[in-house]
């Protein structure tokens, strides 16, 4: 036999196995989505994530918080709240972490139902924000942090932004009235309503909303126009709401 053929050939035929395989994985690549971060965060690189995607909402007072949802080119949609709109008329405002103002527009062909979330968009002067990145569903127990922009009630001094720490305590199997579902420890105050709620990586999980003890004590009402049972309700007003970020992709996709 004629080893040095034989070699040569056993040479190519696995240079051809290698390129195949990497002809594979270049196309899946390709098609799949990229991969999320497993990498834990600390509070101070959390801090500075939340505060880089959270934006104030505007409109003669600052009405609320914004997350820097997408950019498109030089456009960027913010996700809000859509009672952070109710509350003054437009025109409004968005307010980036670099302290510049944007004039920003409702746009007219996304629908959210009556869940209260609204999108407002800007388009920047070139400038380039960071936007949010999206987490899984949180479980029971897991670690969130909430972020905002907590209304300032002195007319010396400004309240910069914040975040929160706390855990997931009760997870809904439907939606109440608004498509909150994930009830909270952490203390959400006036002002951080619109803002992110992140996982430990920073990724965006939630939507701020609803604070715990609300000064209405009204019932506990369902999506789907069902009351909770006392006991349930009870525990719905001890906790903050938000709604989950995966309502959101679902109505207006990624």
């Amino acid at each position: 036999m004629n080893w040095r053929k034989f070699t040569l050939i056993a040479c190519v035929g696995s240079l051809c196995l290698t390129l195949s395989t990497w002809a594979v994985n270049v196309s899946s690549n390709k098609l799949a989505k990229p991969q999320l971060s497993v990498t834990e965060l600390s509070i101070k690189q959390l801090e500075k994530q939340g505060q880089a995607i959270t934006v104030k909402v505007i409109s003669r007072d600052v009405l609320g918080s914004g997350i820097l949802l997408k950019r498109q080119g030089n456009f960027y949609t913010v996700l809000t709240n859509a009672h952070v709109l109710r509350s003054q008329n437009p025109p409004y405002r968005i307010q980036t972490n670099d302290n510049r103002f944007w004039v920003a527009d409702v746009p007219k062909t996304i629908r959210f139902g009556q869940n209260d979330l609204a999108l407002l968009q800007f388009r920047s002067s070139g400038i380039i924000y960071s936007v949010a990145s999206f987490g899984s569903s949180p479980a029971v127990g897991d670690e969130v942090f909430a972020g905002g922009f907590p209304s300032q009630e002195e007319e010396t001094g400004k309240k910069g932004f914040a975040l929160t720490t706390g855990k997931i305590s009760l997870r809904l199997h439907k939606a109440l009235e608004g498509g909150y579902q994930f009830g909270y420890t952490n203390d959400i105050q006036k002002g951080m309503s619109g803002g992110p709620l992140l996982n430990r990586r920073g990724e965006v999980v939630g939507v701020n909303g609803m604070h715990a003890y609300p000064l209405w004590d009204a019932p506990s009402m369902f999506a789907d126009g069902s009351e909770a049972d006392a006991a349930l309700h009870k525990k719905i007003t001890r906790l903050s709401w938000a709604v989950p970020i995966e309502t959101v992709i679902k109505l207006i996709g990624d």
